[in-house]
């Protein structure tokens, strides 16, 4: 089991709204200088074109830093996965994060399975876990409903809490629905604050273990040091007054994540 960073830890800093977005190599240099070993390239859509010989230049740089990547996309379509397993045997990634919907197409349940179904052999085969995320555009019932079709170490869950807030199903419920099949996490915490006027409510990140997450029946639930599974450190960190202000508080965030998993790690 591992501490991670994702590209979502650093959304801020790697977007156009700042002056000088940061390179994906970038990312993984402040990664490395934080001591964490672990990076996943998740929705970065640029990598899907890169080509085999600047993937494997990025593979040789996380070797240098000293650090694992793992992948992540959108999407069950068979072409856009056998893409992505490619990118994982030049990147040596093992664990590959999608969700059932992607920006143009969203499967019934019965699509989603028989999609799985076509690439979790090739999954099998190259020794990639597929991880699909919990998210609030279906449900943890219906997810399970497909994951639980195929009994496959290589099939399984990203579970992220939050995300499924937003259709009102509570985390607590989530992490039971899930617990047994997740192969990877997503760490980030959130909270509700009132809308100016007391008229309705934002549910925004705050600081890991300042918010709503319940992070230890989390970790009780799921047993990452024991199963092996990665926790990776997401923000939602609402854009501040400015660029700088922004990119100053993620990178606090950030931090404050890393420190929060080392101090709950399991003493040897």
């Amino acid at each position: 089991m591992a501490i991670g960073l994702s590209t979502y830890a650093f959304f801020w800093r790697m977007s156009e709204r700042v002056p000088a977005p940061l390179t994906l190599l970038q990312m993984l240099e402040q990664t490395a200088a934080m001591g964490v070993k672990l990076f996943q390239i998740c929705d970065y859509v640029p990598i899907e074109s890169w080509s085999d010989a600047q993937l494997r230049e990025l593979r040789q740089q996380a070797d240098t830093l000293g650090i694992e990547l793992e992948l992540g996309t959108r999407g069950l379509q068979t072409a856009h996965l056998q893409r992505y397993l490619h990118l994982a045997r030049l990147l040596r990634v093992s664990v590959l994060r999608s969700m059932f919907n992607s920006a143009d197409h969203r499967p019934t349940l019965a699509e989603a399975a028989a999609l799985i179904e076509t690439i979790l052999p090739q999954c099998e085969q190259q020794g990639v876990r597929l991880c699909l995320e919990t998210y609030e555009q279906v449900s943890s019932a219906d997810l399970m409903s497909v994951i639980n079709r195929f009994p496959s170490d290589y099939l399984g869950v990203c579970l992220d809490p939050a995300n499924c807030v937003a259709a009102l199903e509570l985390p607590q419920q989530v992490i039971a629905n899930t617990a047994a099949r997740v192969l990877n996490l997503h760490i980030k915490d959130f909270s509700f604050s009132r809308q100016q006027g007391w008229v309705g409510f934002t549910l925004a990140g705050c600081p890991l273990g300042t918010g709503l997450l319940d992070y230890d029946q989390l970790i009780a639930q799921v047993r990452p040091a024991q199963r092996g599974i990665n926790q990776i450190v997401e923000h939602w960190l609402p854009w501040q007054q400015d660029a700088a202000s922004t990119c100053q508080r993620e990178a606090e965030w950030t931090q404050q994540s890393v420190d929060f998993l080392r101090d709950r790690q399991p003493q040897e």
